[in-house]
């Protein structure tokens, strides 16, 4: 068969290669700054607005509502509630995964061996407990807790994944993306999700309530601290990950680490306290859609406490359970969850609400700046939401329900 026939000669089949490595780097670059600038600014907006009209908004739903209306009450309850019970299933595998891990490490041999769905189960058991605290202001030990190790898992994550990359012949490591032109296509929709679900904030009101006065400026301070932190860890885990592993690197990075084997488990137990928290703040917006309907108190109260919490632990551990496909949720929480909420209502409600520039021209560029951005990721949303399903229908074909990964 001739070269033509082939596709081409070996040059030209690796030029081809090398333009397309070179576009999906840039295309993953240029996301992941997008992603972190159009959040950063979106979480400035929301926080300018926390008390746009007199009254302090307590939450992101009665936000919406005093600057939308009914609807935008209703927008925010939804996809928060997307937001919050994608979040948690895509922890709790998350959580699973690397309990195991640490097990694993110090048991050696299969016989008697527990399975991922076991470590999923006492995840939750332990989320359970924690549910029973009355409200996000009772965390505040755990959230200390969580916020200092989040800073221990980026450093010793990207210390490992150095020190990984250095001992792997790079020779071997593929950059490129593997696949159809189709799947490629869908690989990169679904990607687009993981990005958004990397900078989601679905709560900012509520924690924005927490803060001492001058509530505002300290807001700014913090969101900016905040992003300033994700900047130097983040991305840098994001840059160092791809460096080390190429495109195969896994969708959680510590599944992909091998040595040295005690600083992996001292980074899977930062992830796991950091992520307990994490659960704790995003159950509560389903938390509270029952409690208000719930008028009892005292020892009542309690017991119906015990009741939804223990419903939603049932129904958020068996789904992790059964479809442990930590990218996938990933993927589709952060594109029917958080795209909406962190990338086009902010847009919306800052041109409905905010303060745009009096100078007309200057006025004209924000209101078409800021309507492209609510434009484009409602399209990125939607193609995000694509990817991410596919790939989960992929993946239940591939493995069969509660299977150990």
């Amino acid at each position: 068969m001739s070269p033509v026939a082939r596709g081409g000669t070996p040059e030209e089949e690796g030029s081809g290669a090398d333009v397309e490595k070179a576009a999906a780097e840039t295309g993953g670059v240029c996301s992941l700054v997008i992603g972190t600038l159009v959040t950063w600014c979106s979480s400035l907006v929301v926080a300018s607005l926390w008390q746009w009209n007199g009254d302090k908004h307590t939450s992101y739903k009665l936000l919406a509502k005093s600057i939308f209306g009914p609807w935008g009450y209703w927008y925010v309850t939804f996809f928060q509630q997307v937001a919050s019970i994608g979040n948690n299933i895509a922890i709790q595998i998350a959580a699973g995964s690397s309990l195991k891990a640490v097990y694993k490490h110090y048991h050696k041999t299969d016989d008697g061996a527990m399975t991922l769905q076991q470590f999923i189960i006492l995840f939750g058991a332990f989320e359970l407990l924690l549910s029973q605290l009355p409200d996000i202001h009772s965390l505040r030990w755990v959230n200390a807790a969580c916020t200092a190790s989040t800073i221990g898992f980026a450093g010793t994550a990207i210390g490992v994944t150095i020190y990984d990359g250095h001992r792997i012949d790079h020779n071997e490591v593929d950059y490129g993306l593997q696949g159809s032109t189709a799947s490629k296509i869908f690989r990169a929709f679904n990607a687009l999700g993981t990005i958004a679900f990397s900078f989601g904030d679905a709560m900012l009101p509520e924690i924005q309530s927490s803060v001492r006065e001058p509530v505002r400026m300290n807001m700014y301070k913090g969101v900016s601290t905040a992003y300033s932190i994700i900047v130097m860890s983040y991305w840098t885990l994001a840059f160092s990950g791809y460096w080390a592993f190429g495109s195969g690197v896994q969708p959680y990075i510590l599944s992909s680490l091998t040595v040295p084997r005690w600083t992996i488990v001292m980074a899977n137990l930062f992830a796991v306290i950091q992520i307990t928290g994490c659960f704790q703040i995003y159950c509560r917006p389903t938390f509270a859609q029952f409690e208000q309907r719930i008028q009892d108190t005292g020892y009542r109260a309690r017991l119906w406490r015990l009741v939804y919490t223990s419903a939603y632990m049932v129904v958020i551990t068996l789904i992790s359970a059964a479809m442990p496909f930590f990218g996938d949720f990933v993927s589709v929480c952060g594109a029917v969850g958080f795209t909406p909420l962190d990338f086009v209502l902010p847009a919306l409600a800052f041109l409905k609400a905010g303060k745009l520039p009096e100078n007309p021209g200057l006025r004209g560029a924000v209101k078409a700046i800021t309507s492209a951005v609510a434009v484009l990721f409602s399209v990125v949303g939607a193609l995000a939401c694509i990817g991410a399903v596919r790939a989960i229908a992929l993946d239940v074909k591939t493995y069969k329900f509660f299977h150990d990964m």
